[in-house]
């Protein structure tokens, strides 16, 4: 089954998939926000399928910008849960694989710092799981 997707749809799996990342490493600290950000973007250039399709495009990624976390939670947390309502109506069996997808990269940058990730990464990452699972 082929799947097309609009540019506006691939430019929200962006956004949430890449804003993960960028949300990892603002909650970085001490614990080296440039090694989380690498290690989660090279974890969604790995990606498969559809998704791997999506993530790898060479264009835009919505506004990753902002003053605050809060401000960019506040664009990438619904954009998580929207692209995998997104995935379950129009490929649903794409939609895991993004979950899946986003959760490596969150990991991957979680264990970026030495001695594990600490409380500001893990509460992070269970807000990016939380708006991947409210779909």
């Amino acid at each position: 089954m082929s799947v097309t997707l609009s540019d506006q749809d691939k430019t929200t799996l962006r956004t949430a998939a890449y804003g993960a990342v960028a949300l990892m490493s603002a909650a970085a600290g001490a614990a080296s926000p440039h090694k989380v950000a690498t290690q989660g973007s090279i974890a969604l250039t790995s990606a498969t399928g559809l998704v791997g399709h999506v993530l790898a495009e060479k264009s835009s990624v919505g506004d990753l910008g902002g003053k605050s976390a809060a401000e960019l939670a506040d664009r990438v947390l619904p954009a998580l849960t929207a692209s995998v309502a997104l995935l379950k109506k129009q490929a649903p069996e794409e939609a895991d694989n993004f979950r899946s997808t986003v959760l490596v990269a969150v990991e991957a940058g979680a264990g970026a710092g030495k001695g594990g990730p600490g409380p500001a990464l893990e509460a992070m990452a269970r807000k990016i799981t939380g708006a991947l699972d409210a779909a």
